[in-house]
């Protein structure tokens, strides 16, 4: 029996690779447990730095197994699992303290978009396309994209890319706050790999606060996302890290921070 997803480790970087080409890598009940599962093996090892999420073939991801989910459709709590599980999924790499990369080959649709938009940094081959499939099928998202969609495009594009089920061309992403890299398709997979390794090279926790920091800020009013800032600052200011950082500015060295 074929694996879903290839779960493996480079350096420092922990690899989740979407293994259904046959099947537009599309996202099942078992494709979000073996993500899941990768996650929480990856956060626990302390020697990986980062998370990278891509896929083989020519998609990344074009949506939910829709031959799974209408095999739920009679059954309410069944159904309810699937959305709550792939939700709950996505909403983890969020919160992980693991940066979360993601490389975007051909179509990314539907729930292959709601997965791209729970990671943390976004690069695009020149073949990728982006689009909110839903409404073209009396659809609505069911993982998070109305949410984040809005968050990252701004009300109105976001409607409109919901509303209209357009695909959008990778610089048409980049542009649109979807995308932050754009490159040739033949170098998506080492791009993205050359950036989590040089996230291997920062300070592991200083990383994590930053994250934690912008997400959690961002549901919070000015003054407090300042407070929370201040308060993380003093506690870092006072670490290995920061006193190493220090150093190694001064004496004009690359730092080796221990965490």
């Amino acid at each position: 029996m074929s694996v879903p997803v290839n779960v493996r480790v480079e350096g420092s970087i922990g690899i989740i690779e979407l293994a259904r080409p046959d099947k537009f890598n599309c996202l099942s009940l078992e494709v979000h447990e073996c993500i899941s599962r990768a996650r929480e093996k990856f956060e626990a090892d302390r020697d990986i730095r980062s998370i990278l999420i891509c896929a083989q073939g020519k998609h990344f991801c074009t949506g939910a197994d829709l031959t799974e989910v209408k095999s739920k459709i009679k059954d309410a709590q069944a159904l309810d699992h699937f959305i709550a599980f792939g939700m709950e999924g996505l909403r983890r790499l969020e919160q992980s303290h693991l940066p979360v990369v993601v490389a975007v080959q051909g179509l990314c649709l539907a729930g292959g978009l709601e997965l791209m938009l729970s990671c943390d940094v976004c690069f695009a081959a020149d073949s990728a396309q982006f689009g909110d499939q839903h409404a073209q099928f009396g659809l609505i998202p069911g993982w998070g994209g109305s949410q984040r969609l809005t968050r990252l495009m701004g009300l109105r594009r976001a409607l409109d890319l919901m509303f209209s089920a357009r695909w959008l061309k990778a610089d048409e992403a980049k542009e649109a706050r979807l995308v932050n890299y754009v490159v040739p398709d033949e170098e998506l997979r080492q791009a993205a790999l050359d950036y989590c390794v040089t996230i291997g090279t920062r300070s592991r926790p200083g990383i994590a606060e930053m994250k934690r920091l912008a997400r959690e800020g961002a549901d919070m009013g000015l003054d407090q996302q300042m407070r929370l800032e201040r308060d993380a600052a003093v506690r870092a200011l006072r670490s290995e890290d920061v006193a190493e950082g220090l150093d190694a500015f001064e004496s004009r060295r690359v730092p080796a921070f221990k965490a």
